[in-house]
């Protein structure tokens, strides 16, 4: 029976190139991003990740030769010895530094069971085309090398473990072009991995927090190898996905707000009148950065507005009360007539990485009428979301720090 998680034979950079190997994840950037930022770089995993950027611009990304050229460039930075993989199979701890936050966490390869299960559990659908997409890198790299964002209720067994192991020389120590620090432990002893294996295998759950479509694709592939192989295994490296698991209360979910294209024919004076019905309006001086949830800042004709929501509008139910779905139901799509954020034109999402500054540029150009400031949704919410089996609207949390891309991989050979 598999457990939870256990050790792989990570693929990583050699010692004093991980500077040169990682990039930002695969899904962060578009093509011509990515060619900016691999320029004068020919290790960086971006040649593997967006192997567009290798191509003749203007290629379609899903296209075979892309894949196949991420395929070239992954055997050749192997072949190079630009990455290295261990001899044998390890835990890895992944420790990210962006400001003063810090967080640890541990690289290890979760069951594919488990996530089939439900013991490692989702909140977001997934979409068919990008799953699709993944399956097709997984098999053409033949090696998973996204990991996936995974949340653990926090352990004081498990931190002593991870502190101990970052007693040792770091195997990789890099600042990123954005300032963020990667650095990675290896843990090859074999008591302290029987030690870690056994601690997550006592964790009813583990939680996706970022890397739906991963996991997903992960699911499929091994899947249709089982189904083309003569028998199940339970130990093969396909019967397991690349991730890396962090603390609940050690990880940062940033705000994820909104701006809206027009008024859907209200004035801003008609607008924070119907608001009055369902929220404590108050004008503010400077910006609206919204203090606890069921509170939202609004970006309206150059001023800002403190909204408090009814406390008798905000349902039990733990997708209900997120306060992006209590502004979906109040406001979206009653006042402002927008059915499906997923598809509407009308309105964009802009991470809080960017400051409501950005909130401000993006209706004071003329591009947008309005725009509303989130509290970020917590990781209980996200948990408890989870646990009942539900599904978080779209867009409801941005994680930052990012994991690298190209830190550690998962070769299914």
């Amino acid at each position: 029976m598999a457990t939870l998680i256990k050790p792989l034979r990570g693929l990583r950079p050699a010692s004093g190139r991980a500077g040169d190997v990682i990039a930002p994840p695969y899904d962060v950037l578009s093509s011509a991003e990515a060619r900016g930022r691999s320029r004068g770089r020919p290790a960086s995993f971006l040649h593997i990740s967006k192997p567009e950027i290798d191509l003749p611009e203007g290629i379609d990304p899903y296209d075979p030769a892309v894949y196949a050229r991420g395929a070239d460039n992954f055997r050749h930075m192997i072949d190079s010895g630009v990455l290295v993989r261990d001899a044998t199979p390890c835990y890895y701890v992944y420790r990210l530094r962006m400001g003063t936050h810090v967080q640890t966490g541990l690289v290890c390869a979760g069951s594919v069971a488990a996530y089939d299960a439900n013991r490692i559990r989702r909140h977001e659908f997934t979409r068919p085309d990008k799953e699709d997409d993944r399956v097709r890198q997984i098999s053409a790299l033949d090696a998973q090398t996204g990991p996936v964002l995974l949340a653990y209720r926090s352990s004081p067994a498990v931190a002593a473990l991870l502190a101990l192991a970052t007693t040792a020389t770091p195997v990789a120590d890099a600042v990123a072009d954005d300032g963020i620090g990667h650095t990675l432990w290896r843990i090859a002893d074999v008591p302290t991995i029987a030690a870690l294996t056994d601690q997550f295998e006592r964790m009813p759950t583990l939680y996706i927090a970022d890397g739906h479509h991963r996991s997903a694709a992960a699911s499929r592939v091994a899947a249709a190898r089982r189904r083309h192989g003569t028998n199940a295994d339970h130990d093969a490296p396909w019967e397991s996905f690349l991730c890396v698991a962090f603390p609940h209360d050690e990880m940062q979910i940033l705000d994820y707000n909104r701006v809206v294209r027009d008024l859907a024919g209200h004035d801003p004076a008609g607008l924070l009148a119907r608001l009055a019905d369902c929220f404590t309006v108050e004008p503010v001086a400077g910006q609206a950065k919204p203090a606890r949830p069921g509170e939202f800042g609004l970006y309206l004709a150059g001023h800002w507005h403190r909204l408090a929501i009814h406390p008798a509008l905000v349902p039990a139910d733990p997708v209900a009360r997120l306060d992006v779905s209590l502004l979906q139901a109040q406001v979206l799509d009653p006042l402002l007539g927008i059915r499906d954020p997923r598809t509407d034109k009308r309105i964009d999402f802009v991470g809080g990485m960017r400051g409501l500054g950005e909130l401000e540029k993006r209706v004071d150009s003329g591009e947008m009428a309005l725009a509303f400031a989130l509290y970020p949704t917590s990781m209980d919410a996200l948990m408890a979301v989870a646990d009942a089996g539900q599904v978080m609207p779209p867009k409801s949390t941005w994680f930052e720090p990012k994991l690298a891309d190209g830190l550690v991989s998962h070769l299914l050979d």
